[in-house]
């Protein structure tokens, strides 16, 4: 059994039993609905459904990361039976959680100096969060130390790709990503805006597509121009959705049809609350290993 824990956050989206299947610990981020406040704890307080099914009747929402102190709380137990840690953290190009980590680090380095500590910035979201943190319980698996994973996790990072489509433009109003009036013709236009976590670990637009049915088409494109070995990829896919199971499936079919080494290696995970707030219900995500991100 290895000396240390593999650690990341509820914005993982995965599911609790892929946690506990694959050993890895994780820290709740927190939301609040209509002001009341929530754990992010991967559907356990409330139901996802119902969770987006009150966004879609007009419910405010709103998120808050993991501070120093909660990161404290939560890292010192496993310090405490004489775990070290790494931690993966949501990018810090979305979130100031890998601050806040580090803050804490800093703080139990001087109590427990004959630990090791290391945070992560993800530079990704979502299940490419999730994505990473599995292919670290791999490595772990394989008998990686901690030193080696952490030197791996940084030498790959950038090579996990996160690929997003929306059918519900309310929340890129809401949000100021497009103004009101944008909104209101892409809705007509059926436009659905193609996205990827870039270089910088920010969620970009990139394309504005026109029907499901091509973004879907596109998005499964991307995997293929950008996969790790294009066609011939066989290493895992992850897709996440915020209440779009039907549209999540649909491209883990398509990928599935084009990628034949996919086949029993696709997974559908729900986005959950904390991305989901800003996102909203709609939105369909696609995660692999693949070429390095670059500017």
């Amino acid at each position: 059994m290895a000396d240390y824990i593999i650690s990341g956050c509820s914005i993982a989206d995965l599911s609790e039993k892929h946690f506990l299947k694959r050993d890895i610990k994780y820290v709740c981020f927190h939301y609040s609905l209509d002001g009341e406040q929530y754990l992010d704890d991967l559907g356990k307080s409330m139901p996802l459904d119902e969770f987006y099914e009150a966004m879609q009747r007009g419910a405010e929402t709103k998120t808050s990361q993991v501070s120093a102190g909660e990161f404290i709380e939560y890292f010192t137990p496993f310090l405490e039976e004489g775990k070290d840690i790494i931690h993966l953290c949501l990018s810090s190009g979305i979130s100031g959680t890998f601050n806040a980590a580090n803050v804490a680090k800093e703080d139990l380095e001087q109590k427990y100096p004959d630990r090791k500590i290391y945070i992560v910035d993800s530079m990704t979201a979502s299940s490419g969060t999730g994505l990473i943190l599995d292919k670290m319980a791999d490595l772990r698996d394989e008998g990686y130390s901690i030193d080696e994973l952490y030197a791996w996790v940084e030498e790959n990072k950038l090579k996990a790709h996160a690929w997003f489509f929306t059918t519900d433009l309310t929340y890129f109003v809401k949000g100021g990503r497009i103004s009101k009036a944008s909104g209101w013709f892409g809705t007509i236009l059926q436009i659905c805006p193609l996205l990827n976590v870039d270089v910088n670990g920010k969620l970009v637009p990139r394309e504005k597509i026109r029907t499901k049915a091509k973004v879907i088409t596109a998005i499964v494109n991307k995997m293929i121009a950008h996969a790790d070995g294009g066609k011939d990829y066989s290493e895992k896919c992850f897709l996440s959705h915020a209440g779009r199971f039907n549209d999540a499936k649909a491209v883990a079919e398509l990928v599935a049809e084009n990628i034949p080494g996919t086949k029993g290696k696709i997974t559908i995970n729900n986005i959950g609350t904390t991305i989901g707030s800003h996102t909203g219900p709609g939105t369909v995500a696609l995660f692999f290993w693949g070429d390095k991100r670059e500017d």
